[in-house]
Formats: structure tokens, sequence, C-alpha cells
């Protein structure tokens, strides 16, 4: 292999990028140093993604230029980009599953011999992987590797490639908070030795506080801030980010006392898609005015679990009560024991897109006073009486309760279910990441709106994958592993380390 490169600068001056009519971005200019560990901020659908697509090459900015060590370079495409050392970790993993760790590596090369050597290649393997700060096994299958050693790997890939400025995509969102910890000190080191220069994507600010040296903000496709992410404070990058948007206090936890248990699973079991194991005696009780939440590294039976909460997925064992009574998880039973939800992608798992946003708020009630009467006959105009005193109370954006649900933004759309789900009497409420992929404003709003349903006594189950949300609204943590409740507490008699020990399997 050649001299490895150093860690590069790279300025990207005046980045323009027009979609129709639609600015993605609007004369936006960042500069990263060399060596340094640079975090992107900003919302969804501030620009970011359409940015660094732009250096990457998958799209080619209608104006502005990129520069690399101080000269200026052309990347038409992603292999330009490449040629020039430029790499990214995306959010999901591109890795072969089925191939070792270092076929992966083998292959991803542009000159990977039809035939390969794999003596000489693994003498050169073994050669590039003393000089790395972390290691992984490089005969183990890829499907068998954790994934903060998959995330390991993807990094490594783009240093075997030569490729010294990174630019990664939210790249601990499937990683523990150990896993996640110890990667980003890793790469923080190689920047303190120059060694390469990262430009990071994210929304976690105490990741950005700890490891990044600078950030750079950018909203509605301009740039609005930027500074040293030592000095500035959480509020400040939050303040430009979401400009002068109005965002609500959070609810205020009010003490519970002699409440009583609301919610119990018992043994719960249930399959997947393929006929395995998907949950395995899950255990459970939440009582009323209490927040447990769920935290987990992706794929450990938080999905199914809800699932099966839900009604979408069948119990092979166990059972569900509630305040001692069985619980069967059918609409006339949701009714009855006042169990209402906001389930993940709600414009996909809890409404009918087509239809309108009164429509998708009477889906509780459409088949009772005042909506309908003698039993099947549906007046039109309480339901929309009822929809637009709802639409106001939870401030839902919409141009007219008649436009179709899909036409909202998905801060609007969860705001919309939230509607429908909380403006009645709630004894239990099954909530599963809420806030995935939401601005400031309706992060604030729907987070305030689950704690205000814990106030008046309702038994909250919050799965999330967000520590920092269980952290916040959780009375107590449950953490599932392998498809089962493997630790619980009370959030004051825990940390996040300890709880990210039990999310590895520890």
């Amino acid at each position: 292999m050649s001299q490895p490169r150093k860690a590069p600068s790279l300025s990207a001056t005046g980045m323009t990028k027009t979609f129709g009519s639609f600015t993605a971005l609007g004369d936006v200019s960042i500069d990263v140093a060399a060596g340094s560990f640079h975090a992107l901020l900003g919302e969804n659908g501030a620009g970011k993604s359409t940015l660094v697509k732009c250096i990457m090459g998958f799209y080619s900015a209608d104006k502005g230029k990129v520069t690399l060590d101080g000269k200026e370079i052309a990347i038409r495409s992603p292999r330009d980009a490449r040629a020039h050392g430029i790499g990214m970790v995306y959010q999901h993993f591109t890795l072969v599953p089925c191939l070792t760790a270092a076929e992966n590596l083998v292959i991803s090369r542009a000159d990977a011999p039809a035939v390969i050597s794999w003596a000489k290649e693994r003498k050169a393997l073994d050669a590039f992987m003393e000089t790395m700060p972390f290691r992984v096994p490089l005969d183990a299958q890829v499907s068998s590797l954790s994934a903060g050693e998959k995330q390991k790997l993807e990094i490594l890939k783009l240093l075997y490639l030569d490729q010294r400025f990174m630019i990664l995509d939210e790249p601990t969102s499937v990683l523990t908070p150990g896993e996640a910890d110890e990667m980003l000190g890793l790469l923080h080191g190689m920047c303190d030795r120059g060694e390469i220069t990262v430009l990071m994507i994210s929304h976690k600010f105490r990741e950005v506080k700890t490891f990044c040296d600078r950030f750079s903000v950018l909203r509605r496709g301009r740039l609005t801030g930027e500074g040293d992410a030592k000095l500035a404070t959480v509020e400040e990058m939050s303040r430009m980010m979401i400009g002068d948007t109005e965002v609500r206090e959070r609810a205020a936890r009010t003490a519970q006392s002699g409440q009583k248990d609301v919610l119990e699973l018992a043994g719960l079991c249930a399959e997947d898609d393929a006929g395995l194991s998907a949950i395995q005696g899950v255990n459970l009780k939440i009582k009323g005015g209490e927040i447990v939440g769920i935290a987990g590294v992706s794929g450990n039976g938080q999905s199914a679990l809800v699932e099966v909460l839900a009604g979408q997925r069948p119990l092979s064992d166990g059972e569900i009560t509630i305040r001692g009574e069985l619980f069967t998880p059918k609409r006339g039973n949701f009714d009855r024991f006042k169990v209402f939800g906001l389930p993940e992608e709600p414009l996909k798992n809890a409404t009918v897109p087509r239809m309108s946003v009164a429509e998708n708020i009477a889906f509780r009630s459409f088949d009772k006073p005042p909506i309908a009467s003698l039993g099947w006959w549906m007046s039109k105009g309480p339901m929309r009486s009822k929809a637009e005193e709802l639409i106001a109370r939870y401030r839902v954006k919409t141009t007219s309760p008649d436009a179709p649900i899909e036409t909202l933004s998905g801060g609007n759309v969860q705001r919309a279910v939230l509607a429908r789900e909380l403006s009645g009497d709630v004894d239990v409420l099954i909530v599963a990441n809420p806030c995935f992929g939401l601005d400031f404003a309706s992060v604030a709003d729907i987070r305030s709106q689950i704690m205000e349903a814990r106030n008046r006594g309702a038994a909250v189950l919050l799965v999330s994958e967000d520590l920092d949300e269980i952290l916040e609204l959780a009375d107590r943590v449950a953490v599932m592993s392998g498809g089962t409740i493997s630790y619980v507490a009370p959030i004051e008699a825990t940390d996040r380390n300890t709880i990210g020990q039990h999310m590895a399997g520890h």
C-alpha cells in the first residue's frame, strides 16, 4: 500500500443546490480544519445531507466549490471523492453480511484482483491492522459481529482505502452508550494525532460537547451559526438550529403516591415473521402515574413487544392484564380498558395517509355519538367540529381538517395522532420512539403531552432508542436485550453507563 495521507483540511464555499423551486442549500460555506473533529448540526430537512452529498459527489452543486488542503478539487461522482481521500460512513451498514471482515476490506478496493492471493492479502491486512487504534476479528463473518464491531469495520474500511477525510452520518445511532463513547474517543485521538479529519452529522449534544472541536449549524438550507463546541452551550446551539420558534415548556413531573399496578406483562413470548423467538418471558408491571422507559439497542425485541401490545403480533405464551383483568388487544378492549398509543412511524402505522386529518382523528370515535347515530349513520358535521377543537388544542398545523393527513409534517402527524389518543380518559399509554426525526418544537410538545398523561394517572410504557429521552421522562428504566427484559431500576438509582452495559448484554 502507498504511504498513507495525512489529515487534510476541507472547505466548502458558497454551496448552493436547488430542486425545482426548492432551495435545499443556499450559499453555505463551512471550513473543517486539518485534524479537527467537526460537528454538522441541524434539524431534519435543514440541508445537512444535501451538503455532504455535494461534497461526496452524489449531487452536483449548482454553485460553489470544494477545496482540499487549499486546492480546489472537482468532485463529479463518489469515485472522484474517493480518489481525493474523502469517505463516508452511513447511518446503515454497507458491509456484506455473509463475507468475513477481511473479505469486506479487500473487495472494497478499486484494484481488488479477480483471483485473490489470500496469503499475500492477509499479510498486508495484518500489517495494516498493526497501525490501527482498534481491532475487529478479521476472520469473523460480518453477520456475527456486534453493532459496535460493524461500525468499527466501516471506519477501518475508510482507513484501509486511505480516505483520511471522514464524513460520519449519525454514527452512534445503532450503538450502546459505551460503544459510542469508545468509538468517538478513538476517532478523536486519531484527529489529535493528525491522522484523520472528521465531519460528523449528529443530533446528540452530549457527544458533540464531549468529542467535537468545532460545529456548524444549518437551518432551512442556510448556515445559521458556528463556533467552538467546548465553549458554546447546548442552549446556544439549539437556538441556532430552531431560530425563534416557540418551544413549549416541558410539563413538570408531579409526585405520585399510593398508585396501584395498572398494566402487567406476565411471561410474554412471541415469534418473529420467520417463526423464531422475538420476545421471550417478558415480565413487567407499571403503576398508574408512572412512566417506565424500555431502553435497548435496535433489534432486541422492542418492536415485537409493541406489536404484541397493539394486537399486530400474536402471543405464543403469557398474558397481559390491566387492573387485574385479562386484556386481549382488540379494538373493543382498547376502548373498554382505556388503552391508547402512539406507535413508531405513525403515518405508516397509525393513520390512513390519504384520508383527511378529521377522519384520522375520528378513528376512535366514528361509531359513537355524536358522530354516529342509530349505530351506523355517521355525521360529518360533528366529526369536523371535534377535529377543529382538537387541532386547536394540540396545535396541529394543517391547511384544513379536510386536508389528507399525508400532507402534514412528521411532527404534525404525531400531534394529530396524540390528539386522537390523549383527548379522552387514558389508563394505559403505549408509546414507541415518539420523537424520532422531529424538530425541537415538536419534541418538546410531544414529551410534554406524555408527561401530562402520566401526571393525570396513566400508566405509560415508553419504548425508545434515544436514551436521553428515557432519562428525561421515565420514572423507571427497563433494558431489553436478546428479546427479554434483563434489568429494571428506578431512574434515580441508575446511570447512563450501567444502562449501557445492560444494553450490551453484560
